[in-house]
């Protein structure tokens, strides 16, 4: 069973950056898509970011990409999400999750193990 907690998640302000973890209980990079998806009040789950399981490949939403980076380190079974020039349109519940790799990455249903979320809430 695979066990996903993030953290790193507050309140800043427009422009500012966070960095988000997750930690994950056993190893589960080598054999799992890493992905990071967000939910806003009112609105579905939407994919952010995600690693493909062997490392080589990363990729991202268009509302986010250049602004985000997902990197993990293998050694502390950990995958971040470097956000910076936040918007107030992240605010969002962002969540961790780990798949059976999959040409799917950017769908929520097609991962397996989620993370409880960490809140992000940008102030404009």
């Amino acid at each position: 069973q695979v066990q996903l907690a993030e953290s790193g998640g507050g309140l800043v302000q427009a422009g500012d950056s966070l960095r988000l973890s997750c930690a994950a209980s056993r190893r589960t990079f080598s054999t799992n898509t890493m992905g990071w998806f967000r939910q806003a009040p009112g609105k579905e789950r939407e994919f952010v970011a995600a690693f493909s399981w062997n490392g080589f490949s990363t990729y991202y939403a268009d509302s986010v990409g250049g602004r985000f980076t997902i990197s993990r380190d293998n050694a502390k079974n950990t995958v971040y999400l470097q956000m910076n020039s936040l918007k107030p349109e992240d605010t969002a519940v962002y969540y961790c999750a780990a798949q059976t790799p999959s040409p799917y990455y950017y769908l929520s249903n097609k991962y397996d193990y989620w993370g409880q979320g960490t809140q992000v809430t940008v102030s404009s």
